[in-house]
């Protein structure tokens, strides 16, 4: 596994992150990580990998665009000096667009997006080990749905900044495309965005995958 003795894991990004964490500073006891990914993906490090003592900590946010991530970037990711750090951003920025459309205020439109989200990822990549890179997502099998082409746009281009910048690069919507084939989109979303446990369980295992987390380990 990538992961090494006693580094420190940084999450940011949305609810979808975020799931009830403890703030400001999501780690510690008393279900601190919050309900979804980042806690399963401690749990799971801790239990298949005691020895390496990763230190996880979770600054999700509810609601977070990538500009609302840039204007805490240096108190919430530079400061807290991650030897990891894992961003999962976009899924506001598209979904504004379209449950309040006229409030283009709180709009984050492709190009803000990428532009920033790069200039976020350049900054901080000479001050960490390693960065992953992980795409937003929209639960929804019908892949000519005008949000759910969207948001894989919004992905292309997290793909795009991960290979640019040699970032570890997770694709969540592609690891849900493989449950959708057997379960409806409800089933794991009941908005197609914030998922189940099960859909948690998802992001999970697709993060952990990357980062060569050996199943099978004793």
């Amino acid at each position: 596994m990538k992961l090494e003795q006693g580094q420190k894991l940084l999450f940011i990004g949305d609810s979808v992150t975020d799931c009830e964490r403890t703030k400001p500073e999501g780690e510690g006891l008393f279900g601190a990580l919050g309900k979804g990914y980042v806690s399963f993906v401690d749990g799971l490090l801790q239990a298949v990998y005691p020895e390496l003592g990763i230190r996880v900590v979770n600054k999700g946010i509810s609601g977070n665009t990538v500009r609302d991530l840039k204007s805490r970037w240096q108190e919430d990711v530079i400061s807290q000096k991650p030897d990891w750090l894992s961003i999962m951003i976009g899924i506001n920025d598209v979904w504004r667009q379209y449950d309040t459309p006229f409030i283009k205020d709180w709009h984050v439109y492709l190009d803000e997006y990428e532009d920033t989200l790069r200039n976020l990822v350049m900054e901080t990549k000479p001050l960490v080990k390693e960065m992953v890179l992980m795409t937003p997502f929209y639960l929804e099998s019908n892949q000519l749905d005008s949000m759910r082409q969207s948001m894989d746009q919004y992905g292309q281009a997290v793909k795009r900044i991960a290979e640019e910048t040699n970032c570890i690069f997770v694709d969540t919507q592609a690891a849900f495309n493989m449950v959708l084939k057997d379960l409806y989109a409800a089933t794991i979303a009941w908005d197609r965005v914030h998922p189940s446990t099960a859909g948690h369980m998802v992001l999970a295992r697709a993060f952990l995958k990357a980062i060569g987390f050996d199943w099978k380990r004793a």
